[in-house]
């Protein structure tokens, strides 16, 4: 997939004429047969649920996603009886009309393939319907003023898509690096690690880093950093007679007391405590 800017690019260079914009509540036995595509169409899910096979593949149709389909494709499209589809969709047809370097440059529909094909996933998709409405309100209108609102609406639906996927690389990418420094974590936490360092491998600031790790992990950095070092501390004093001062110095603490306290805080219990409660000898 391209990413936002080279879709954004990719878009800007396109001249975009509208066939056909419609709104659809699907019968409980609706089905379309397996057949090639005859047109450019973006479909919209905004109820119900069903399937659509695109060459061979199957894909959920449901609220949320955003079908783009080209000529060519083999398409079989069916809806669940129970959860009957309503979608929107728009035809439309398209040229690449571009200056470069003082120089126009055209390309039609079957030297440049379209930038968008087969099924996405949308965040935003009030903002989405939204626009379809309004392009579905206009397309019933004629007048030279109403076609031109009417592209400055599907230049508006483009742009809202393209952020939309911006706003999910961010936020996959976001997820990416918490997972990093989580992972990192597990391989280092017996090395004085820091939050500012952690915040650093993930590329956040701290406030920024510590909020989203507590969102998707669930515990603050620290605090997660705390309990691996606890839980590994608990294996060493119920399968080893390891003193104390080197279990504390295995797990990332020099301090064996300062240790201690943060067991305790921990578990309820000291760490000597926990190990005569818990230690494995040979005899059990």
């Amino acid at each position: 997939m391209l990413t936002p800017g080279e879709l954004a690019s990719r878009l800007n260079k396109l001249v975009i004429s509208i066939l056909i914009v419609g709104h659809r509540k699907c019968e409980t036995d609706w089905y379309q047969k397996a057949q090639p595509i005859k047109h450019h169409s973006v479909w919209l899910i905004i109820k119900g649920k069903g399937t659509f096979t695109i060459n061979g593949t199957h894909y959920p149709a449901e609220p949320g996603k955003l079908f783009w389909f080209a000529p060519g494709m083999v398409v079989e499209r069916t809806t669940d009886p129970e959860h009957p589809l309503e979608y929107y969709f728009i035809r439309f047809h398209y040229t690449e009309c571009y200056e470069d370097k003082e120089q126009w440059v055209y390309n039609n529909a079957s030297e440049t393939r379209f930038p968008l094909e087969g099924m996405y996933t949308v965040t935003n998709t009030p903002q989405l319907i939204y626009l379809f409405e309004q392009l579905d309100v206009l397309w019933k209108r004629r007048g030279h003023m109403t076609a031109m609102r009417r592209k400055i609406l599907l230049q508006e639906l483009l742009l809202t898509l393209v952020t939309d996927f911006r706003a999910q690389k961010i936020a996959g990418d976001t997820t990416a690096a918490i997972e990093l420094t989580q992972d990192y974590m597990i391989g280092h936490y017996q090395e004085p690690l820091t939050l500012e360092g952690l915040a650093q491998m993930a590329g956040l600031s701290v406030s920024h880093y510590s909020r989203l790790f507590k969102k998707y992990i669930g515990y603050s950095p620290i605090d997660y950093l705390t309990h691996l070092r606890v839980d590994r501390a608990k294996e060493l004093l119920v399968l080893s007679d390891y003193r104390l001062k080197s279990i504390a110095s295995s797990v990332g603490y020099t301090d064996e007391f300062y240790f201690s306290r943060i067991f305790k805080k921990v578990t309820g219990v000291s760490p000597r405590e926990y190990a005569k409660n818990h230690r494995i000898t040979s005899g059990n």
